[in-house]
C-alpha cells in the first residue's frame, strides 16, 4: 500500500472565535494509495493524526466515498441532521442514504481501514484508489474515475470561480 503522487499535507488550523467546536486542522492533498485483498486501505500519514482511532465512511457524492473524524461526524449529525424535518421527503431520503450507509470503523495499528464491500461497491472502487484532503473530510475516489473527475472540474474550473464570484463564494 504505497502512497504515489502529488502529496500535500494539511496546512493550517481553522479556528472561529467562540465556536471551539469549529477549531480544527484542515484536511487537504491527493494521495494515491492500494486497496489489498483483504478490503483494507492505508489512510494517508498526514492526515493519520487528525483522524483518530475511529472514523465514519460514508457514501458520498459524485461517487465518491466520505471519510469524517467522529468529532466531524457528530457536528453534522447535529447541525445537519437534528433540525431537519422528518417530514419532509428531500431530508428523509438524504439521510437515508448518507446515514443509513454510514460505518463507524477502527484505524488498525498500521493505520489501515477496513471498506465494507457495500461502501466499495457504491464508491466503484478498484485496486487503486485516490484519498482528497476537502477542508473537513476526506473523500475516497476510485483513481480511474477521480482522474477523470478531475479533468472536467479542471476545464470548468474558470467558469465556476466565475459563477461563484457572482453570488459571493468565491
Amino acid at each position: 500500500m504505497v502512497s504515489s503522487g502529488r502529496e500535500w499535507g494539511k496546512t493550517t488550523t481553522e479556528c472561529f472565535p467562540n465556536k471551539e467546536h469549529l477549531c480544527r486542522d484542515m484536511l487537504i492533498g491527493e494521495y494515491k494509495h492500494t486497496i489489498d485483498d483483504k478490503n483494507r486501505i492505508s489512510l494517508p500519514v498526514k492526515f493519520r493524526k487528525e483522524l483518530g482511532k475511529n472514523v465514519v465512511v460514508t457514501p458520498g457524492l459524485d461517487t465518491c466515498l466520505f471519510i469524517f473524524t467522529m468529532k466531524e461526524w457528530q457536528h453534522i449529525i447535529h447541525n445537519n441532521f437534528n433540525e431537519g424535518s422528518f417530514m419532509k421527503s428531500d431530508t428523509r431520503g438524504f439521510s437515508r442514504y448518507l446515514l443509513g450507509g454510514a460505518n463507524e470503523v477502527a484505524v488498525d495499528s498500521n493505520g489501515r481501514i477496513l471498506l465494507t464491500d457495500v461502501l466499495k461497491k457504491r464508491a466503484h472502487l478498484s485496486q487503486k484508489a485516490v484519498f482528497v484532503g476537502v477542508n473537513t473530510r476526506i473523500e475516497l475516489w476510485d483513481e480511474a474515475l477521480w482522474e477523470r473527475y478531475k479533468e472536467n472540474i479542471e476545464r470548468e474550473a474558470d467558469t465556476l470561480a466565475e459563477r461563484l464570484g457572482s453570488i459571493g463564494l468565491v
